[in-house]
């Protein structure tokens, strides 16, 4: 038996399980939450700065203290970073104590986003 993983652009891998006697398994998983994957298919309108993801309560209420309490104002400050994804995860691991899993997943979120939508 032997496994092969492979990583598509969209954010989702297949994973195919080769048996000894040819018989073959495959699987499609995603890497991303659902969360993300809401977030990411449809348009932002007046969604809070939590329904980003990696988002939550605690960091969400950083956030919204700084005066980012939706998520087209953090989205702003994506866009005026130049959707750079390393500035954009220092600046959140700065705003919100966001750890760099959190940042990042943030980070790809807007950026699926903005890919989506703009």
């Amino acid at each position: 038996m032997f496994v092969i993983k492979h990583r598509s652009a969209d954010s989702w891998f297949m994973v195919f399980v080769v048996f000894s006697d040819g018989f073959i398994l495959l699987s499609r998983m995603s890497t991303t939450s659902q969360k993300h994957r809401d977030f990411v298919g449809e348009p932002m309108g007046d969604k809070s700065v939590t329904a980003l993801s990696g988002i939550g309560e605690s960091l969400g209420k950083k956030l919204e203290e700084q005066g980012f309490d939706k998520a087209y104002v953090v989205l702003g400050q994506f866009l005026l970073l130049r959707k750079d994804t390393e500035m954009f995860t220092e600046w959140l691991k700065d705003a919100s104590g966001a750890n760099s899993r959190q940042a990042g997943s943030c980070a790809q979120c807007l950026r699926e986003w903005c890919d989506a939508f703009l």
